[in-house]
């Protein structure tokens, strides 16, 4: 049955504009078709494409271990169709190396566009609405010192075991890029907690070089 189905959906524009690895939006393709929803049921029952979310379907990628998803920044922007924001999973914050150690099963996603959960395939996506976000290649180990601080209070750590840390280490990181990062993308609460940690590291520094 499976077969027949995929031989009869071969044959019709929709189909034959269905790309492997490539997402669709139903808006999208309805322009292929003069039935598009009775056809997408019939491309999903034949295995030639995925419903990944309401209006939102995939053609599978083949894998050695079977259908593959597309990649998850092609999901993400076909879902906010906008290719302007940033996916993390908290567990990044580790890589600041201040004793955090907690591992997240969870994908937080900056945007200009949707806030709230979105199950997108298998996978449940935290989209959060902000103003000001870096480009995933302009992620630098300040941007995330202030990040994690500004979403502290969600994080499975001990606050007195990671502010002294990060405190202490505070002159690892370059000033100017953290005073940059915390102007562009630091909370109110972050900006003072900084600023009293910056404060207290200069008076160190002067009683250090009496």
């Amino acid at each position: 049955m499976r077969a027949q189905l995929s031989s009869q959906s071969k044959a019709t524009p929709l189909a034959r504009h269905l790309r492997a690895g490539r997402v669709y939006r139903r808006e999208d393709l309805a322009a292929y078709s003069t039935s598009v929803d009775r056809e997408l049921q019939k491309l999903v029952a034949a295995g030639r494409l995925t419903k990944a979310a309401q209006g939102l379907y995939y053609a599978p990628r083949k894998s050695v271990f079977g259908d593959a998803p597309p990649a998850e920044e092609d999901m993400l922007a076909a879902f906010l169709k906008d290719k302007n924001f940033l996916s993390f999973n908290p567990s990044i914050y580790n890589s600041l190396r201040l004793g955090m150690t907690q591992l997240y099963n969870k994908a937080i996603v900056y945007n200009h566009k949707r806030h709230g959960i979105f199950r997108l395939g298998n996978r449940d996506y935290d989209f959060r609405v902000k103003h000001r976000f870096p480009l995933p290649n302009q992620v630098s180990s300040e941007y995330l010192l202030v990040d994690m601080l500004n979403n502290f209070d969600e994080l499975a750590e001990d606050e007195d075991h990671v502010f002294p840390i990060a405190r202490r280490k505070l002159s690892q990181f370059d000033a100017k890029k953290l005073q940059q990062a915390l102007q562009d993308y630091g909370s109110a609460a972050t900006r003072r907690l900084m600023k009293n940690w910056l404060s207290k590291m200069e008076v160190t520094q002067v009683e250090a070089a009496k």
